[in-house]
């Protein structure tokens, strides 16, 4: 090989080399840029990890296995008060402000590798005030699976819980006011016999007879007790309403009077209207009798004297205010406020104050059923009501009644005369209650009525097929066996067309309203009634007046 080969050989075998080397170079510059760029992503994204721990509404803290708190975000911040400076490396078993039994069982879990349930607690922020949490606790690991500390997620569950409470509490009160209407039912009837007999003899009895005495008694009683199941229908949103498209505003100057002959001369009473308020839709009698319970529950907490200032005012109710208050409904409302400068209320009375039986005033000074009475008047009515105290403050009841636009209804002059009008009429009278249907058929037959009597619709039917006489009305249940009183009706008026109809019942609103009566025309009387208040109604029937 001559001297001139050997040299462009070494020099290729110089550039084969030189070029593996660069190669070489060239890989391994690769690989340290390929490894530049994940260090940078892998800081980018810790950085990315730390702002979304840092911007979470949530509370994350980090502890170690020993107890010290690692890490301490914005969201525990805001919801313990505490700054991350002044718990950062406490040790929670020693620091009082974090003295949180469930997480330090929790850790003992963690440092033994076992999982940890989610569960939800009570917690004190730094001003004193609690603080409903659920809390998820997980270990950290690192990348060995060694277990070196745990992570806690606190969420603020309070204004869930309040929801929990208000919704617990309205399924009570409807569970209560389903019994109490119940009773009601039974109650009515027996008062009718009770009331309507006693008042019979009572007219008979001449005026020194010493046996008029023994039956005033059982028939106040009586009436006494009928007061008390209207106020069970009203707190159970069952009773029988005739609403009316009243001027709030008008509704509270008439019965002010009323209002400061009740309250007595040592409480001041202050009536606020606003010219503003819409005309609502309610019972003129449940109307009033809302203000005088508010009215005496406002004076019985200022024994000693004080201001109860009455104001309406125009108001909407938007979603937000919806959201906390299940009952309402978004809408324009007429807002009745009541307020007093009175003891006030601690948050565990308010949690009850509206259940029928509750009171805090002492033996027989109050059957309880007072706040009741206006829950379920205003629910009733479409409305809703709220309560706000604290203790030697006072207290504001607000009303929110929905406002309509129809105009105001004429008022009606109530006869306050007793009497027992009488006529010569056939009456049909059907009562599946024995006791309820005597004493209807000895009232209506002593004021002169031709009565006719059945104990059910079939037999009912029956008898007016076979009566060849004029009927002029029938009085009738509204829930009778076999056959209801709407049904009846329909059956007797293809008979005869031209019957008047006086529906009668004991059962409440909810029972009356599904058989088809309040939704139509006829006349309607609620159990219990007195031998009077049957007369009347009868004679308005038959005379197209009612």
């Amino acid at each position: 090989m001559s001297n001139e080969q050997a040299g462009i050989r070494e020099i290729e075998e110089r550039q084969r080399v030189a070029n593996e080397l660069s190669a070489r170079s060239n890989k391994v510059e690769g690989r340290l840029r390929d490894r530049s760029a994940d260090l940078d992503l892998a800081d980018e994204q810790r950085l990315q990890l730390a702002a979304i721990v840092e911007s979470s509404e949530d509370a994350i803290i980090g502890c170690s296995l020993a107890g010290h708190v690692t890490i301490w975000n914005r969201g525990a911040e805001r919801l313990f008060g505490y700054s991350a400076e002044e718990v950062i490396g406490e040790i929670t078993s020693t620091n009082p402000r974090l003295h949180w039994p469930e997480e330090l069982k929790a850790l003992k879990l963690v440092r033994k590798g076992e999982s940890v349930p989610p569960f939800e607690t009570v917690r004190r922020r730094k001003d004193g005030t609690e603080v409903h949490v659920s809390v998820s606790i997980s270990p950290i690991r690192e990348r060995d699976g060694r277990i070196v500390g745990a992570s806690l997620i606190c969420r603020d569950v309070s204004e869930r819980k309040r929801l929990e409470r208000q919704v617990v509490q309205s399924q009570k009160m409807e569970a209560i006011g389903q019994l109490a209407g119940g009773v009601a039912h039974d109650f009515n009837n027996l008062l009718t016999i009770i009331n309507g007999y006693s008042e019979l003899l009572l007219n008979r009895l001449p005026a020194g007879d010493p046996m008029r005495q023994l039956l005033s008694e059982i028939n106040r009683a009586g009436e006494r007790a009928g007061t008390l199941t209207r106020q069970l229908l009203a707190f159970s949103r069952q009773q029988v309403l005739e609403p009316k498209v009243l001027d709030l505003n008008a509704v509270v100057s008439d019965t002010e009077k009323m209002l400061r002959r009740l309250i007595g001369e040592d409480v001041i009473l202050t009536y606020v209207p606003s010219p503003t308020v819409q005309p609502v839709k309610v019972d003129p009698g449940q109307m009033e009798q809302i203000l005088m319970n508010l009215a005496v529950n406002a004076r019985d907490a200022m024994p000693q004297g004080g201001r109860i200032t009455i104001e309406t005012r125009s108001v909407t109710l938007d979603e937000h205010y919806v959201q906390s208050h299940p009952n309402a409904r978004p809408g324009q409302y007429a807002m009745l406020a009541v307020s007093d400068t009175g003891c006030g209320m601690d948050d565990a009375t308010k949690a009850h104050i509206f259940e029928p039986f509750f009171t805090t005033k002492g033996p027989g000074k109050g059957t309880g059923l007072g706040l009741a009475t206006v829950y379920g008047i205003v629910q009733q009515s479409g409305g809703c009501i709220e309560v706000s105290s604290e203790l030697g403050r006072g207290t504001t009841f607000k009303i929110y009644l929905p406002q309509v636009q129809e105009p105001v209804s004429a008022g009606k002059s109530l006869c306050s005369i007793r009497m027992m009008p009488h006529g010569n009429e056939t009456v049909l009278l059907v009562e599946d209650e024995d006791a309820v249907r005597s004493l209807a058929r000895h009232v209506l037959r002593s004021c002169g009525y031709t009565v006719l009597e059945a104990d059910d619709g079939q037999r009912a039917v029956q008898l007016v097929e076979d009566h060849r006489g004029p009927i002029d009305l029938v009085v009738c249940d509204v829930v009778m066996p076999y056959l209801g009183g709407r049904q009846l009706v329909e059956r007797l008026s293809a008979l005869r067309p031209a019957l008047k109809v006086l529906f009668v019942s004991g059962y409440t609103d909810d029972a009356v309203v599904r058989h088809g009566v309040l939704a139509s025309d006829y006349a309607f009387l609620q159990k219990p009634f007195t031998p009077t208040t049957l007369a009347q109604k009868v004679r308005e029937v038959l005379d197209g007046a009612q």
